[in-house]
């Protein structure tokens, strides 16, 4: 054993990639002292996109105060990737359902308006590429307050601006992007996506994610419409058919929105962050093993999550994987017919949710797991002990 390439999506409430990351490699280190240990921190999206990126870069971090998905201010971090001219925005950081406390959650009033304030940051620092997360969002008004905030005029019947929030949408007649930021003609958008919804219908971004952003049975089918109304003024208006496009859904119809506002290209999230922090490149060296994780793996991580696009890059060039997360969800063992050979949890014993999610007891069970599995690779190859 030479060479482990440790690539791990965040535990989300708990620790971020790049501290997952580090864990296994400490408990790595101590079994395997003299194997090279590559950290690649990994994203398909989400919370912790800014962060991953930023990290394998060499970039930097900024914050900046925008408007909330209640109306509020926020502080709002994004990032500026090594080569000086990409910037990565989360919409979880500007717009996110974690900024609402769960007895405010209301997706008919919640704003993406926050998110299109630090798409213009970003512009504002000469950025000419945005890759844009938009995991983790509390909104469903089709990225309606992220083009105001960059200067669309959505419309009422008497020419008035319409409210922020999905309720907006019911009044929305006629959108205006002749006042929209002009340096968003020469820059390039790129959206992480990790699902591939629709705009509307069963399957749609209203009726599978609208009830954990709090949505009544009574509220779903009315946004569902409200979002199809949306999608048929777009189409009339700027010429643009999201109703039809895959990953439309995304986010309460955010990734229509860029698409429709931004002519914004939607990516598989784990594809994307594979591409810019060089995955395969470091993957292909005379890699031995490949460790990856998540905070829990169930049948919905075969569907585009991290740990499997990392294992289908790796599986490329014949290398193992294996998977140490939180917990072990429902339809798991889906996941070894998508590259990954095997996967443990890192609790050892019962654990109350809250303890779990502790950052220090999450990072000590995972260097202590991975300690362990270091032991049983040793002794499957016959090494002897360290001394």
């Amino acid at each position: 054993m030479k060479r482990i390439v440790i690539a791990p999506d965040s535990f989300k409430e708990s620790l971020d990639a790049c501290q997952v990351a580090a864990a296994i490699a400490a408990g790595l280190r101590k079994e395997f002292p003299a194997v090279d240990l590559v950290e690649v921190p990994m994203s398909d999206g989400g919370e912790g996109l800014a962060s991953t990126l930023v990290a394998a870069t060499g970039g930097r971090l900024l914050t900046a105060e925008v408007t909330g998905p209640l109306g509020e201010p926020v502080s709002a971090k994004w990032g500026i990737l090594g080569d000086q001219s990409t910037a990565v925005v989360e919409m979880s950081q500007a717009s996110g359902l974690a900024l609402v406390p769960p007895n405010r959650r209301n997706p008919m009033i919640t704003t993406s308006f926050g998110t299109g304030e630090l798409i213009r940051q970003a512009l504002a620092m000469g950025c000419s590429e945005v890759v844009i997360g938009i995991g983790g969002s509390a909104t469903n008004d089709g990225g309606a307050g992220m083009a105001q905030a960059l200067g669309a005029r959505l419309l009422t019947a008497d020419g008035g601006e319409i409210d922020r929030g999905a309720a907006g949408l019911r009044d929305l007649q006629h959108i205006d992007v002749r006042g929209m930021d002009s340096r968003l003609e020469k820059a390039r958008f790129l959206v992480a996506v990790d699902v591939t919804n629709p705009l509307c219908g069963s399957d749609g971004a209203s009726s599978v994610y609208g009830p954990q952003k709090g949505a009544t049975p009574e509220m779903v089918p009315v946004l569902d419409d409200l979002l199809a109304h949306l999608a048929s003024v777009v189409r009339r208006d700027l010429g643009a058919d999201i109703m039809n496009l895959p990953g439309a859904g995304a986010a309460g119809g955010m990734g229509g929105g860029l698409a429709a506002f931004l002519r914004a290209t939607l990516s598989p999230g784990v594809e994307l962050v594979v591409q810019i922090v060089g995955l395969e490149r470091i993957v292909s060296h005379g890699t031995d093993l490949v460790i990856t994780g998540e905070g829990e793996i169930n049948r919905q991580t075969a569907f585009g999550k991290v740990p499997v696009g990392v294992a289908r890059l790796a599986k490329k060039y014949g290398i193992p994987v294996i998977a140490l997360v939180g917990s072990i969800g429902e339809g798991a063992a889906e996941v070894l017919n998508h590259g990954i050979d095997a996967y443990f949890s890192i609790i050892p014993r019962p654990l109350t949710l809250a303890e779990a999610l502790e950052k220090d007891k999450a990072a000590h069970f995972l260097a202590a797991q991975a300690e362990q599995l270091a032991r049983l690779i040793r002794l499957l190859a016959g090494v002897p002990d360290r001394p």
